[in-house]
């Protein structure tokens, strides 16, 4: 039997950069005493608590089943456990295992020609960022671009980029100029720039090595499966991966490992 279910986020247990909904929510809390749940995603670590914990606190997740909740930040290149000792979920309570930040010459040469790059395609869309977002985000670990922001509505992502021709395009002119990146494209609007090896298939690593278990342990479920999605790393491993193209498909399948372990 596996002991480990792990997940991509945007798309694969939410609708991108939203909570997951209350009946995912519901689900993962019962996973939670049966397994080690393990999101793993290009989110920062704040964005993590806001679409996956908060909405499991909500349900009435306790302290003694998040510990089993690991959070791989920044595609795993940063992990928090929780560690709270008492029944009432304590928001102070996750600690930072590890982290691998880039250098931050790295990070000025990253930022610059994501932007350089947008602006000279045309998709620089700082018109449309809300007060206080941004487009270029530091995640330490990872620079992201977001074309709209964080806080852009859901329909308007949805409608930028379906075909990912306009991020292929940016990716493309970045590759021109500093080749010696890794550069995946994920979510609705954005591109994960970091150092080369720093993709799922290094924060899947880390995770065998934090929890003791080995690939045939872990089932992992994403949207982005295919040759070039930020996904298809795990794939490349051997980790059993179920592709979904919504939270729904999740949920669906999640409810029948939990009705068949149960």
């Amino acid at each position: 039997m596996k002991k480990v279910l792990a997940f991509d986020v945007d798309q694969t247990v939410n609708v991108a950069k939203t909570p997951i909904p209350p009946e995912i929510a519901e689900v993962l809390r019962g996973c939670l005493r049966l397994f080690e749940i393990c999101p793993i995603s290009g989110q920062k670590f704040e964005q993590f608590l806001i679409q996956i914990v908060d909405p499991l606190v909500a349900v009435g997740a306790t302290s003694d089943e998040l510990k089993h909740l690991h959070l791989f930040v920044a595609q795993g290149t940063q992990y928090y456990k929780y560690t709270g000792d008492v029944d009432k979920y304590d928001a102070d309570a996750w600690r930072q295992v590890y982290n691998y930040p880039l250098k931050e010459e790295d990070v000025v040469k990253i930022t610059t020609v994501l932007e350089d790059a947008a602006r000279d395609l045309g998709y620089w869309e700082e018109d449309q960022l809300a007060e206080g977002d941004e487009i270029v985000e530091n995640r330490l670990s990872q620079i992201t671009f977001s074309a709209l922001g964080q806080t852009a509505g859901t329909e308007a992502k949805y409608a930028w980029d379906p075909d990912h021709k306009k991020r292929e395009a940016i990716v493309a002119k970045c590759r021109e100029k500093l080749p010696d990146f890794l550069y995946e494209i994920g979510g609705t609007t954005s591109i994960n720039v970091a150092a080369p090896g720093m993709n799922k298939e290094f924060g899947m690593k880390h995770l065998f090595e934090e929890l003791g278990v080995g690939k045939d342990d872990v089932l992992y479920f994403g949207d982005m499966t295919q040759p070039g999605g930020n996904d298809y790393p795990v794939v490349q491993m051997g980790v059993k991966t179920i592709t979904v193209r919504s939270h729904e498909d999740t949920l669906y399948a999640l409810r029948g490992i939990v009705g068949v372990v149960e």
